[in-house]
């Protein structure tokens, strides 16, 4: 219970902490850590931890990120719940390989889910202002594609974090992967 506290918490201080790292030039590829530990938490937590720490994140995005225009809300407020539940389930079908101790495709799926939330924003953002219009040029492509590979490459790290703090809180996310002799 505690490791999901401190779960929650971090997911808190990544999504803040994310909004004070410069984008990267020159196409202004935006480094997201919140939806790292959401994976990493979606590996680590059973499947009603991992719903509920979904639903706190996806709740928190849509809190800090919901814009109000004169017609109504830009996106609308609830959408980043059903996403980042989405992407927890898929990832926490892949929990019995994380169990085992191979957590190398989980990394590299890390940085794919992440470009997923940045492909589904620029989608909703598309759809809700008018006309609608898909532009995806080079621009979006690289924005896309540039957040999912810095995931991809910090993804490593942070699992190796969560893993040492569980390790300290007593917390053991690969229990029920392990057979005894």
């Amino acid at each position: 219970m505690i490791f999901f506290f401190l779960l929650i918490g971090s997911v808190f201080g990544a999504l803040v902490l994310q909004h004070f790292i410069a984008p990267l030039p020159p196409f202004g590829v935006r480094i997201l850590l919140m939806p790292l530990v959401v994976i990493y938490g979606s590996l680590a937590l059973p499947l009603p931890g991992m719903l509920a720490l979904t639903f706190f994140s996806g709740l928190m995005w849509d809190i800090l990120n919901t814009q109000v225009t004169e017609t109504g809300f830009e996106v609308a407020p609830g959408w980043s719940v059903i996403l980042y539940a989405a992407l927890g389930a898929l990832m926490s079908g892949l929990r019995p390989l994380f169990q085992r101790g191979r957590w190398e495709v989980h990394c590299l799926l890390g940085g794919v889910c992440t470009a997923l939330t940045v492909l589904a924003e620029y989608l909703m953002l598309s759809i809700r202002r008018q006309p609608v219009s898909f532009v995806f040029n080079e621009l979006v492509w690289w924005r896309v594609a540039g957040s999912g590979v810095a995931a991809a490459v910090l993804a490593p790290v942070t699992f190796y974090f969560f893993n040492y703090i569980a390790g300290l809180v007593g917390y053991d996310p690969l229990a029920q992967g392990r057979k005894e002799d």
